[in-house]
């Protein structure tokens, strides 16, 4: 009997500013990082070429950080190395630049280099030779062209994470927007995507160094923190670490026991999501007991519970019901030495490489063929969604949103009454459950019991439910408000193709009816601001044959509202400055063909915004011209100026064309009175990315009717869209629309019974 016992500290590995400093090698550091995990009579001369040809083609290329080109290939190709990817993928690292920076083509990468290679770097760097309309566009189609490649060779996408890693860890050059915007993009897509291929070392890492460029305080306070609590963590888990070691040696359990190290961004998010402060946080310490076989999982977590009472709720078995990254582990608290909470994971020596690397793990590469091991294509199933769901969407934007939506959000594990696991996004709802049993069942949903007892289509599904769906027999159809109900792209799909199936007609109607209704709670004039010309353009720039047939496409739920509004012309644009409170002056502005109005036929004039409708962009404007204060803006219909008894006063205006800038609106949100709606509003203002300026919340007693009306600042139409859209989801909220009939900005926090 002999136990492997690796102590180690708990210090997460506070990467982003040292390791972007530090050099990074040279080809001979590559080469020893393959040997220790391919086989020593495997020719790594293809590696070895693939540097040389690399080397000289980026000669005279520098870094905006002053370093030779060179190096950022090179750490792309030690990151695929620490993840044990075959030659290829190393070699295709390597070369991962050279179409885009050097000018050399796909033909002359195959005859130097193989088909294989030449393959996986045409797939990396295809993606900029389109030409875009805007950066919003040419991101999504990216993203999309990106996951599409998933499913072709996953590989390319591996190559693509290392990539981004080493550029996220080297922005210090770029300016402050680009860093923030290549940060962000990294939390909301890169690392979703790692944590849903199962890479957790790729994980971690990304995370932390966007967090770095994101919130750069907070992560220099966190540090500290960790750093300034290190060596009393380290002391009680080495304490912890020798008694569960002695414990199994007297078992006959074969372990290497460890400290767990966390990652600040993961601390971060811990403290956002509980509220709780750093001292509170139960799973600082944490260690990680590596076993040989599955019975032996369950024998040390009896060990553990038996030297450590276990904290209640704290408990998940990850190898039974393994998440749908692969990841498969015990976790559980309890509460250690001297009362202090300590977190355990228990799992086995291949369920810790998978945990680590993930779908790379599960790459065998076999020489001559480069296939994969048999059950390598039943673990990206998943992948296969997105060929179809790329068929069904109109746009990049709107499949982009459904693969974040569907991939990349918190999973629930539910059973159906036979006992058959199905994985959901979290929050999914019994129809998302049905479509994913089969089409039909969903189409003929009529009811859902959880557990046994009935339930609305709406319930939220929670880990462990036991579902089943009741059905009719009789003909039956989805009905349009299920669009509203279901969270999975896939169930949302299957009923807009329902309804695409129905009479032409009755969805141009329905989808003029719709988007009227949503211009209207923007608080614009509904469909009468919007020409046939501007619809048939619309049409056409979304691949629909005519404005009907974009009709058509909102009537049946094929043609998002948000992105047929922004379409349409109506996004905003830059404007004067509203005041945040009652009787603060607004300040004017020149304007002119490039400003935020412009008044036809006249040179520069001052304009403001009037306080009594509050414009925004997109709405129908017209301007009076005022004694001394040039022209004051007012939407058309204004009570104001509608019947003006001076009609030479008005004159004709338009938005310009500018930079988009916030602008003040408010929000009426009528719901259910109950405790922690503002909360629950807030949050949804808050993950919107958007501000609240002002707020007060009107409670009828009697009726148990709470409204909220809340000034949001709001760039674009469809961002407000998206926000009513998401508002309306709200547990006990009846409606949200734009309150265009208040007259300034609302006091900040007030409540009102």
């Amino acid at each position: 009997m002999s136990e492997a016992v690796a102590v180690v500290g708990t210090e997460p590995s506070i990467e982003t500013e040292e390791q972007s400093r530090r050099p990074l090698g040279c080809l001979d550091e590559l080469l020893v990082a393959i040997r220790t995990y391919l086989p020593g009579n495997v020719d790594l001369g293809l590696v070895e070429r693939a540097y040389r040809f690399a080397e000289r083609r980026h000669e005279g290329q520098f870094r905006g950080s002053g370093e030779p080109y060179i190096q950022h290939p090179l750490a792309t190709a030690m990151v695929l190395a620490e993840l044990q990817l075959d030659r290829a993928t190393i070699a295709a690292g390597l070369l991962h630049d050279v179409i885009e920076d050097t000018g050399v083509t796909v033909d002359a990468l195959r005859e130097e280099f193989g088909s294989e290679v030449a393959r996986l770097v045409d797939g990396v760097t295809k993606l900029s030779r389109i030409h875009w309309n805007s950066m919003e566009e040419q991101q999504a189609e990216n993203l999309r062209k990106m996951f599409l490649a998933m499913a072709e060779d996953i590989r390319v996408v591996l190559i693509k994470l290392c990539d981004r890693l080493h550029n996220v860890r080297t922005l210090d050059g770029k300016k402050p927007e680009a860093r923030q915007r290549i940060a962000r993009e990294t939390l909301e897509i890169y690392s979703p995507l790692a944590h849903r291929l199962g890479i957790w070392q790729l994980k971690w890492k990304l995370e932390d160094a966007a967090f770095y460029h994101l919130e750069p305080e907070r992560y220099q306070e966190l540090k500290r923190l960790l750093n300034d609590t290190r060596r009393g963590r380290e002391n009680h888990v080495a304490t912890s670490i020798d008694t569960i070691v002695d414990q199994l040696a007297r078992t006959g359990i074969r372990a290497e026991v460890s400290g767990r190290p966390k990652h600040i961004y993961s601390i971060y998010r811990k403290m956002e999501k509980t509220g709780r402060s750093f001292d509170q946080l139960y799973d600082l310490l944490a260690l990680r007991v590596v076993v040989d076989t599955v019975p032996e999982c369950y024998a040390a977590l009896g060990i553990v519970h038996s030297l450590w009472p276990p904290v209640p709720g704290q408990f998940d078995d990850y190898i039974a019901m393994p998440k749908g990254n692969m990841y498969q582990s015990l976790h559980t608290a309890v509460v250690g030495t001297s009362g202090r909470f300590l977190e355990v994971q228990i799992r086995t020596h291949d369920m810790h490489r998978v945990a680590e690397h993930g779908i790379a793990a599960h790459w065998r590469y076999k020489e001559g063929s480069g296939q994969a091991d048999p059950q390598f294509e039943a673990k990206l199933a998943w992948l296969r969604q997105l060929m179809t769901w790329q068929q069904e969407l109109s746009t990049a934007q709107e499949f982009v949103e459904t693969v974040k939506m569907d991939i990349f959000q918190d999973q629930v594990f539910v059973f159906t009454p036979k006992g058959e696991v199905k994985d959901l996004p979290a929050r999914a709802t019994p129809l998302d459950f049905a479509y994913r049993i089969h089409t039909d069942v969903g189409h003929r949903c009529i009811g859902a019991r959880v557990n046994r007892k009935l339930v609305s289509l709406d319930y939220e599904l929670k880990n462990g439910d036991i579902v089943e769906i009741v059905t009719t027999k009789a003909s039956h159809g989805p009905s349009r408000d299920w669009l509203t109900v279901v969270r999975t792209g896939h169930a949302r799909e299957k009923i807009r193709q329902w309804f695409k199936q129905q009479q032409r007609a009755d969805n141009i109607a329905r989808g003029k009816e719709l988007l009227d209704k949503e211009l209207k709670r923007l608080g614009t004039d509904g469909l009468s601001v919007v020409g046939d010309a501007q619809l048939e353009t619309v049409a056409e720039a979304m691949n629909y044959p005519s404005a009907d047939g974009l009709l058509a496409a909102v009537g049946y739920g094929g043609a998002g509202l948000q992105t047929v509004i922004g379409r349409l012309g109506l996004r905003a644009v830059q404007v004067p400055e509203f005041p945040v409170l009652p009787d603060v002056a607004a300040p004017t502005t020149a304007a002119n063909t490039s400003g935020a109005v412009k008044v036809m036929g006249v040179g520069d004039l001052l304009t403001r915004m009037a306080t009594c409708c509050r414009p925004v962009p997109g709405d129908s404007i017209t301007g009076y011209i005022t004694r001394g204060r040039g022209v004051t803006i007012h939407r058309a219909d204004c009570r104001n100026v509608v019947g003006e008894d001076e009609p030479d006063r008005l004159i004709e205006v338009e938005w310009g064309r500018t930079g988009a800038q916030a602008y003040p609106v408010t929000v009426r949100v009528e719901a259910v009175d109950r405790p922690g709606l503002l909360r629950d509003v807030a949050s949804v203002v808050a993950e919107e990315k958007l501000n609240i300026i002002g707020s007060q919340v009107i409670v009828d007693g009697n009726e148990q009717v709470a409204t909220i009306f809340a000034t949001v600042e709001i760039a674009t139409l469809p961002q407000l869209s998206r926000l009513l859209a998401r508002l309306e989801t709200i547990r006990d909220v009846r409606t949200a629309y734009r309150d265009v009939a208040s007259t300034t900005a609302l006091p900040r926090a007030t409540r009102a019974n």
